[in-house]
Formats: C-alpha cells, structure tokens, sequence
C-alpha cells in the first residue's frame, strides 16, 4: 500500500461524548472527497516532541465514506500521554492538524460470506461503527453482524444510542454492550463469554478484534481453542 502524503486537516466541529472522551470532526480543504475504507486510520503529526516518531499518532476512523472531505476521529483522554492531553486542551475549532492517511488493512473483505464478529472495548469502537455504518448505506450483502463491547460503566458507553437504533435499522445486527465495573439492565463483566455463547455452535465466523491488546490476546486465544483458524482473527491494537 503507498504511503499517504502529509495534508493538513481544518477542525471544524468538537463534541464530548463523555467525561473523557472528544469527538473531532476534520475537514481536508485541499480535496474534493477524502476517500478510505472503513476500518482504516489516520496518523497524526502532533507539536509535542523534536523527533517525528514521537509526535506521532494514529486513530482510527470513526465516521464512514460519505463523499464528503470530513472525517471523525474519537479520542479519549490519557492525562499521562502527551498526544491527546496536546488534543484536549489545545485543540479548538479551527485549529490546523498535519495528518497522513487514510492507510491500514483492518478492513472487511467483499463479498461478505460469513457472520462478522465485532469485539472492542473503549474507543476500539471506531472501525466497526464506520464498518456497520458503510455496510448499511451501501446495502452490501451480508450475513449476521455482532458488536460487543466492553467498558466499565454506562457514562463510558460510546455511541450507545446509535448503535440501539441501529439494531432496528440493519438486518441482522445485534448490539451487547458489556460493564466490567457497574451493574445495569445489560450485561455485565467482560466481552469474552459473550463471543463465545455466540459462537457456541461453531457458525462461520471473522472475527475483528479492537481494542487494548490484554483484551485482544486474550481473545485470540480464546477464539482459537473454540477451534477457529487464526486466518479467520484480525485484529488492530491499541495503546
């Protein structure tokens, strides 16, 4: 895959989606449309270091391919790490961003001939919300589609009621939402037995794997002692 050029990228809506969590809207002036795959991210060059390697920071992204030359990034605050403290209190409405992208092969393959199996936690949402999103405004054929998604409490829920009205909207999706640290009308504990309760039967699955990469290890290992092939796990880490 080539590798992007740098552009520069315009920021032109913000919205808190929790206590700790920043949406971003970017807009790339010097092109018509900003054309990606769902699933793939974005690199940012921020002003936080001398050297390049250490001012860079990659997200994926949030929104869909619309045709438009705006994209969304969700962030979430990490007060020991330079990158996004930089994001949350320097970042304004019109301020300028150095980007390069899109790039990345966290991306589903077309035709889609088996179940999809979405497993994340925190903002490791992103990719699959512009992967459901894209697959239901292009009217891609499909199988089933599961999101779940682990976070602690239900203040940390991101995109929650999006993705309840999306249950209404896309044949054949379902939605569980899991808390590790708050009891609810939900699930609760870890995102782990929910995959495998779905998977219980052996259906024919890829699974995409985003979040931190406990998790992620975890379940890749998990998946592959319920005898899936390792060919049928992708997964993007994150931290």
């Amino acid at each position: 895959m080539a590798l992007q050029p740098w552009r520069t990228g315009k920021v032109i809506r913000i919205e808190d989606e929790t206590s700790d969590t920043r949406r971003f809207w970017i807009e790339v002036p010097d092109l018509e449309t900003f054309n990606f795959l769902p699933g793939q991210f974005v690199t940012l060059d921020l002003p936080i270091h001398e050297k390049p390697n250490k001012r860079w920071r990659s997200y994926s992204i949030a929104s869909w391919p619309g045709g438009t030359n705006v994209f969304e990034l969700i962030i979430v605050l990490d007060k020991m790490g330079a990158g996004t403290t930089y994001l949350f209190n320097e970042v304004v409405v019109g301020s300028e961003l150095l980007f390069r992208g899109a790039q990345g092969v966290f991306t589903f393959k077309e035709p889609i001939e088996h179940d999809l199996v979405l497993i994340c936690t925190g903002t490791g949402i992103a990719p699959f919300r512009s992967m459901i999103h894209h697959i239901h405004n292009k009217q891609i054929p499909h199988q089933k589609i599961h999101l779940v998604f682990g976070c602690r409490s239900k203040e940390t829920l991101l995109y929650y009621n999006e993705m309840v009205e999306l249950q209404k909207e896309v044949a054949g999706f379902s939605y569980t939402p899991t808390l590790s640290r708050e009891q609810w009308e939900g699930r609760s504990g870890y995102v782990h037995p929910i995959y495998e309760e779905l998977c219980a039967d052996r259906p024919a699955v890829n699974f995409f794997l985003c979040g931190w990469k406990g998790m992620i290890d975890e379940a890749r290992a998990r998946i592959a002692a319920m005898g899936y092939d390792k060919k049928a796990i992708h997964f993007e880490i994150y931290g």
